[in-house]
């Protein structure tokens, strides 16, 4: 009908492993923007396409693209994080659909949820936080503790963190991609 015409459901798709080319909806909700592909591509270049035994935190889940990934490509335990009600619901039908039994999805904070863990507890953690909501540093300073000691830190945001601003939260800079509007970067503990 003219004038009424539907808005197609915004899709990601999963880019390797087990579930390659699986698809999963992305709601129309302010504020949530899934990692785009390429991103997601370069990432999982970064860290190698077999994350075997790996263990996962994706602390601002959205549509779980990030956390998905990694389970697709053999993370052992994967943890999902997401503070909206209707979005964790979502996640835990992709992760029914998709029978990962190494994801968990939670209803809740995800700086809360990463001072929750024990110390060393994750292999790589995965911060992409609303850009507006300013969580970027409680959220890198919750998931220092969280990162076992070779463990990596995922970071989104709308402009590159430096090495003198990452420093006093422990962390250093291992590789950063800009696309369009977003800064990707991989960090690790200092030394």
């Amino acid at each position: 009908m003219p004038g009424s015409a539907r808005r197609q459901a915004h899709q990601v798709r999963i880019i390797g492993g087990t579930w390659k080319r699986t698809r999963l909806e992305v709601p129309d909700r302010p504020g949530l923007r899934p990692t785009p592909d390429r991103v997601r591509e370069t990432l999982f270049n970064w860290l190698g396409q077999d994350l075997s035994g790996w263990r996962c935190v994706d602390a601002f889940a959205g549509t779980g693209a990030l956390g998905l990934e990694a389970a697709s490509r053999g993370a052992a335990d994967v943890l999902l994080v997401e503070a909206d009600a209707g979005l964790a619901e979502r996640l835990r039908a992709h992760v029914a659909r998709l029978g990962a039994t190494t994801v968990h999805v939670q209803r809740g904070d995800g700086v809360t949820a990463l001072k929750a863990l024990p110390p060393g507890r994750a292999d790589l953690v995965f911060l992409d936080p609303p850009f507006d909501g300013g969580l970027f540093e409680p959220a890198l300073a919750a998931a220092v503790p969280a990162l076992a000691g070779t463990g990596l830190l995922y970071l989104e945001a709308p402009r590159a963190w430096e090495a003198p601003e990452l420093a006093p939260l422990g962390l250093v800079p291992h590789r950063h991609l800009r696309a369009g509007a977003v800064h990707a970067h991989l960090l690790r503990r200092a030394a």
